[in-house]
């Protein structure tokens, strides 16, 4: 049987990273948590990529979750559980500190590592015909501090005690309600829906999304631990750039503007 593995591959500005484990409804092996960290953190180094996508090869899931069947290797002692926690928590890095907007184009099963994956992301745009679930109580998992603020921050800390004390099943509209997803469309929509959302953020200021990017992450954390004057240093940025220059002749020549990121 293939292994399962992570995809990574440009189209344009957007950066597309497919979470390849068809079989197995794309859950993911130690393996995949390395490549993903990889992939992310060379997207984020690519200046010619504007935009980031993760979603999951097939029609039938995002992400399933962890794939449980690798346990008994990659969680075979002490060392090795500690080992997977580190590759785990580099992926869920690199995708909610990415520079780079990143969505989260779901279809399909979205559990466990899954929705973990997804709440990283700072967009995520479903079909309708999606399913969400965090089993960590079924399975006697116990969830960290930092990926449970993740989710809290997102939906509140009600519908986040919620989804973990029932562990149970909820639709895209619930998922919606809740907060979890910024948009839900038909499935046959979903292509076309992300791909026009993508030209709307790669045709404007990559700095600007830079700076809207980490001000916000930013402004998550705790008062006494934001770093303003990187806040500052960006809208800073922004106003010295050669981009704002183009924006203002674009605006007075009435075409779009071409912005380079500089």
């Amino acid at each position: 049987m293939t292994e399962g593995r992570i995809i990574a591959e440009k189209d344009g500005y957007v950066g597309n990273v497919i979470f390849d484990n068809v079989a197995k409804h794309n859950a993911v092996s130690k393996a995949m948590w390395d490549q993903l960290g990889d992939a992310i953190e060379a997207f984020d180094a690519d200046e010619d990529v504007r935009v980031i996508v993760l979603q999951g090869a097939g029609e039938k899931a995002f992400v399933s979750g962890a794939d449980i069947s690798k346990f008994q290797d990659e969680r075979a002692n002490l060392e090795a559980t500690k080992e997977y926690g580190a590759s785990v928590n580099r992926g869920y890095g690199a995708v909610q500190h990415s520079a780079k907007p990143t969505i989260a184009k779901i279809r399909g099963y979205c559990y466990g590592g899954g929705m973990g994956i997804a709440v990283c992301c700072d967009i995520r745009i479903s079909s309708d015909n999606s399913s969400f679930c965090i089993p960590a109580a079924k399975l006697g998992i116990g969830y960290g501090h930092e990926n449970t603020k993740v989710l809290v921050d997102l939906v509140g800390p009600s519908f986040a005690k919620e989804i973990f004390y029932t562990a149970r099943r909820f639709d895209a509209e619930e998922a919606r309600m809740m907060g979890l997803l910024n948009r839900v469309v038909s499935c046959d929509e979903l292509d076309d829906y992300v791909e026009g959302y993508t030209d709307m953020m790669t045709a404007n200021a990559p700095l600007s999304l830079k700076t809207t990017n980490l001000i916000v992450n930013e402004l998550l954390k705790d008062a006494g631990d934001r770093d303003m004057s990187l806040c500052h240093q960006l809208v800073e940025n922004c106003a010295k750039s050669d981009d704002l220059e183009e924006g203002r002749r674009a605006f007075m020549e009435k075409r779009k503007p071409a912005f380079m990121g500089r």
